[in-house]
């Protein structure tokens, strides 16, 4: 079993302007299936628009903002939890006045090797 205090683990930048990144579970600990991230995305800020191979979930910690797919907008607040499909392009955008912070789930196959 791992337990830490996902504020323990280092932040480094997420690939866009404004976010950041903990990889608060992976390899390292044993997981062999998927890995959790904790991003945050500062005010006004927005994730390139993306996709992936395959499925992965999300859910909201903090803030307000909204996720952005071809198909439109939703919004998100504290307690969205998000399903986007396998190669579903989509984005998300912090609307809000404070940092938008979101657990992201994907499988190993989704981590681009580093």
């Amino acid at each position: 079993m791992y337990v830490k205090d996902y504020r323990e683990v280092p932040s480094e930048p997420g690939g866009a302007d404004g976010l950041t990144t903990r990889w608060v579970i992976n390899a390292s600990q044993g997981a062999t299936n998927f890995a959790m991230r904790v991003f945050e995305l500062e005010p006004g800020k927005e994730t390139p628009f993306h996709k992936h191979e395959n499925e992965h979930e999300a859910f909201v910690l903090k803030g307000s903002g909204e996720i952005e797919t071809d198909e439109g907008v939703s919004k998100l607040k504290k307690g969205s939890a998000i399903f986007i499909p396998a190669q579903e392009k989509h984005r998300f955008r912090n609307t809000g006045k404070k940092t938008l912070r979101f657990i992201d789930v994907i499988s190993f196959s989704l981590i681009t090797p580093q």
